[in-house]
């Protein structure tokens, strides 16, 4: 008690002193000290807001005997998925286009997820013809895929199209994936109950006007190439869980969050704009998730056994959120569908609704 009023007391006495420095100071340096004063305040309360308001996955469900494969799994959100995953028992299959940083990450993943069941292979899903290979490779060696995790993505890079004629985004963050998804139907739905979760983007909210027919993007600029792409993945769920009604499979999309992860920086980079990344690197560190906590929506769709009934839902912040209106759009994500097919060579009635 005694140690306890001297800590108050000597406390008392640093205030003071602050305190009475602070009315001598001059007037600029009031000001800038106050300024940096109401600045560590504000940020001290933001983080109990935006953190306290975090939700984190509580289900402690094994995945003992279970299959997943994730796409982007070596850095960011995919490799906290895959950490996580494989603590729960799972066989963890990660999908990584960079073989060099897919080992450093097979071996980090390993580790701390103390589950030597976690293995590497290449994919490129911006790439139809590794993405088949791979798919394939799966198919011969798999026996079950319980969870396929559709993670893998960019945020921007220098106008291009894949040889199907899709922009270069929509190429790596829907087509690839939805020619992994299709070409592993038969053994995700054999593996039933199992799931395919789409990584999406509040960035969906931003898309207008879309119209899926205009494979190349022509006539639209910047963010609006990532935000119609992140649609798609919304799209592509919902019409995966129309098409899947009674099998078993569910589907979800998701919104992890605004996460400061590696995508900004190799975005950037590949855009021609890395001084953006430097610019906003200070908003990025300081109010922006963290990858661990980034990838809590993720896992929730992967493991939460409570929303079996909710296939081709959106969900934020680990619960069930609300989509744009032109997610909700049944005709657009049929025309999704009927596109990708049709681009991809993919057998529209392979699911039929």
């Amino acid at each position: 008690m005694e140690v306890a009023k001297d800590v108050v007391a000597h406390g008392k006495v640093v205030i003071g002193q602050c305190l009475d420095w602070f009315h001598a100071a001059t007037f600029p340096v009031q000001v800038a000290v106050g300024t940096a004063g109401f600045l560590a305040a504000s940020y001290g309360l933001y983080c109990v807001w935006f953190y306290g308001g975090t939700r984190r996955v509580k289900s402690r469900v094994s995945l003992k005997g279970k299959t997943v494969i994730i796409t982007g799994a070596n850095a960011g959100i995919g490799r906290e998925t895959a950490v996580d995953l494989a603590s729960r028992g799972a066989r963890v299959i990660m999908g990584c286009r960079n073989a060099i940083k897919a080992q450093a990450a097979l071996a980090e993943v390993r580790k701390r997820s103390n589950n030597n069941d976690v293995i590497f292979k290449q994919v490129d899903v911006s790439d139809l013809k590794s993405v088949r290979n791979f798919a394939e490779e799966i198919l011969r060696e798999e026996e079950r895929l319980d969870i396929l995790i559709n993670n893998a993505g960019i945020g921007g890079t220098k106008y291009s199209k894949t040889p199907e004629g899709f922009d270069m985004v929509m190429g790596t963050n829907h087509v690839g994936h939805f020619v992994l998804t299709m070409t592993l139907i038969d053994l995700i739905k054999k593996s039933a109950p199992s799931r395919i979760i789409n990584v999406s983007s509040l960035a969906h909210r931003f898309a207008e006007k879309v119209d899926y027919a205009n494979k190349s993007g022509k006539g639209i600029k910047g963010f609006e190439f990532y935000s119609r792409s992140k649609l798609a993945n919304v799209h592509f769920a919902k019409e995966l869980a129309c098409r899947l009604e009674g099998t078993g499979v569910t589907a979800y999309s998701l919104h992890p969050g605004s996460i400061y992860s590696s995508i900004w920086g190799s975005s950037l980079e590949s855009s021609g704009r890395k001084f953006l990344y430097y610019l906003f690197l200070p908003i990025f560190m300081f109010f922006f998730l963290g990858e661990k906590d980034g990838a809590q929506t993720t896992i929730y769709c992967a493991v939460d056994e409570s929303i079996t009934h909710l296939s081709g839902g959106y969900f934020a912040n680990c619960s069930l959120a609300k989509e744009s209106k032109l997610a909700k759009d049944e005709q657009m994500a049929k025309q999704l569908w009927d596109v990708s097919c049709e681009a991809t060579g993919i057998n529209p009635n392979v699911l039929t609704v």
